[in-house]
């Protein structure tokens, strides 16, 4: 990760991605879509799959909804991956197309935290900011199952406040995200700066006046 600019202003609260920035996947995307698949009877190649679905996923419409009660919301989150699955096996063009059984398996999966893991530098990086007296946040294109994800792994000791795009109604380069982060934090845009790994995480965080750190994993 590039070190700030000098010029940067102490931070009183540090704004975080989470996929790629604080957690990620034990194994690949297309790895868990093929074992899937084979238990509902369809066969196709984890690597076909890994190709297909950054694709699918860049092209896809935002991860938002507009404000509603929480089973509507699961349902639009549901559905929205449930394209996303579709597409990616239409792209292969698999023997069969995913059933709602299968689309409602893989949403539920990826909830679990076995399935993921948390890069090693971050605990102490947590543990240390918030030692320093920073305030720190989530600011995230994901749905509501990275509240239980983000809990189940450990790392809600050091957060306050978890912003996911689905809920908010506004994803990343949406400068809403940030904002909403902002307000919860009790911060103003020159008193936190963001770290991400994307260019959405740069463009959204300027937009909302915060200063971005885009963080280079290997």
């Amino acid at each position: 990760m590039a070190p700030p600019s000098p010029s940067w202003p102490r931070p009183r609260g540090v704004l975080l991605d989470a996929m790629g920035t604080l957690i990620t996947l034990r194994d690949s995307v297309g790895t868990t879509y093929a074992a899937v698949a084979a238990d509902h009877g369809i066969p196709v190649d984890p690597a076909a799959l890994d190709g297909a679905f950054p694709r699918v996923y860049r092209a896809a419409p935002p991860l938002a909804f507009p404000a509603g009660d929480p089973e509507a919301l699961e349902e639009a989150e549901r559905s929205w991956w449930g394209d996303r699955v579709t597409e990616v096996f239409q792209a292969l063009e698999a023997p069969s197309l995913p059933s709602r059984a299968m689309v409602d398996d893989l949403f539920d999966r990826f909830a679990r935290p076995e399935l993921w893991r948390v890069y090693p530098d971050v605990p102490e990086q947590l543990a240390s900011w918030r030692r320093r007296g920073l305030r720190l946040a989530v600011v995230s294109n994901f749905d509501r199952r990275l509240h239980g994800l983000l809990s189940s792994l450990g790392l809600m000791d050091w957060l306050e406040v978890v912003i996911v795009s689905s809920e908010v109604g506004a994803a990343k380069p949406s400068p809403l995200p940030f904002v909403r982060a902002l307000e919860a934090l009790d911060l103003q845009p020159h008193e936190a700066w963001h770290v991400g790994d994307q260019p959405e995480d740069v463009e959204g965080a300027s937009r909302a006046g915060v200063r971005c750190l885009l963080l280079r994993r290997r």
